[in-house]
């Protein structure tokens, strides 16, 4: 039996677990923006979600005087202004704000 064994080599190989499945896609969520500025303002949106941007995200004017935007984005934080005719402005509206390194500020929304 040794001679027809001969060339046969066992290995023990460990154990692997199977890959896991794929998480389910974070899917964004859509956050509404809006700033007041005078009918005619170019008014855009701003953020570390689109690398900061200044005409990238333009705001279509409202009959009640407000410039809005819902905008699709992941759960985390992010940063941003708007951009009022060429002027970068923090949302008054804001809760939170950060200092940015212009030595200005930058507001904050908390996507969950």
């Amino acid at each position: 039996m040794n001679a027809k064994r001969k060339g046969i080599v066992k290995l023990k190989l460990p154990l692997v677990a199977a890959p896991a499945a794929p998480k389910a896609a974070i899917k964004p969520k859509p956050v509404k923006f809006a700033v007041s500025a005078p009918k005619g303002s170019a008014v855009f949106l701003a953020g570390s979600f689109n690398n900061w941007a200044p005409n990238a995200i333009m705001l279509e004017y409202k009959s009640d005087g407000f410039y809005t935007a819902s905008v699709p984005l992941p759960p985390g934080r992010h940063e941003y202004k708007f951009v009022i005719n060429g002027e970068w402005l923090i949302d008054d509206k804001c809760q939170q704000w950060v200092p940015n390194s212009s030595g200005t500020l930058n507001s904050v929304v908390e996507v969950a």
